[in-house]
C-alpha cells in the first residue's frame, strides 16, 4: 500500500483512531492516501483540514465538477494515477454524465481541454498548468487573465487553492508509493455544510 509502515483502522490508538473514525467509509475502510500519515496523526489532521477546505466546503462558489476537474488535471500532469483514478470517479459522479465524462478523461490525456471547456474555464485550467509545471514563469499577468475571462478573485483563490492542494497531495502520494489497493474508489467528505464532517461517502 506504500513504501513506509502504514497503521490499520483496526490497530490504530489514541489520536490517530479517533480522526480515523472521522475519515473512514464504508466497513472501517481509510484510503491509503490518509493512511500515509498514520505515523504522525497531526499531518494527517492537517491534510484533512485543508482538503476540506479547498474542495469539499459551502463556502467555495465555483462548481464542485470543475475543482474536481482541475484535480484530475494536474493529477495526471503530475503523473499521479492514484489521484486521477480518485477524483475522475468523483468527477464523474458529479457530472452524472458517462458520455461527457469520458470526452473529458481523453481531453485530459490529449491535452486538449481547450474543447472541453468554454472560454473562461479553459483560462483556468491553463493558470492550472502553469502553477503546475512551471511555477517559477507565474506572473500578475496570469491573474489578470482570469480575471479579464471572468473569474473574480475569490474565484481565483480557489482555483489557486486546488491546484496548490493537488500538487502537495499528489506528491505525498508519489514520494511514498501509495497504491489504490484496498482503497474505495471515489470516496470523498460530501457534506459541504458542516466543515469538520470527514466521514468518506
Amino acid at each position: 500500500m506504500s513504501w513506509i509502515e502504514t497503521i490499520d483502522y483496526d490497530t490504530a490508538k489514541g489520536k490517530l483512531k479517533s480522526l480515523y473514525k472521522r475519515v473512514k467509509g464504508p466497513d472501517n475502510n481509510v484510503d491509503n492516501v490518509l493512511k500515509i500519515h498514520s505515523l504522525r496523526p497531526h499531518t494527517l489532521e492537517g491534510h484533512m483540514v485543508l482538503y476540506k477546505a479547498v474542495l469539499h466546503h459551502s463556502g467555495n462558489t465555483l462548481p464542485k465538477w470543475y475543482l474536481e476537474a482541475l484535480g484530475c488535471y494536474v493529477s495526471h500532469l503530475n503523473n499521479c494515477e492514484y489521484c486521477l483514478e480518485h477524483h475522475f470517479s468523483g468527477f464523474q459522479r458529479l457530472l452524472n454524465d458517462n458520455p461527457k465524462s469520458k470526452q473529458f478523461l481523453e481531453a485530459i490525456k490529449n491535452d486538449t481541454l481547450d474543447s472541453f471547456f468554454d472560454a473562461k474555464f479553459t483560462r483556468g485550467v491553463s493558470y492550472a498548468k502553469k502553477l503546475t509545471l512551471d511555477v517559477q514563469d507565474i506572473i500578475e499577468e496570469d491573474v489578470l487573465l482570469l480575471k479579464e475571462s471572468g473569474f473574480n478573485e475569490g474565484e481565483i483563490l480557489e482555483i489557486n487553492q486546488v491546484v496548490s492542494y493537488f500538487n502537495y497531495v499528489n506528491r505525498s502520494v508519489i514520494g511514498l508509493g501509495a497504491s489504490t489497493k484496498g482503497d474505495i474508489i471515489g470516496l470523498s467528505p460530501n457534506q459541504n455544510d458542516d466543515p469538520d464532517n470527514w466521514g468518506h461517502s
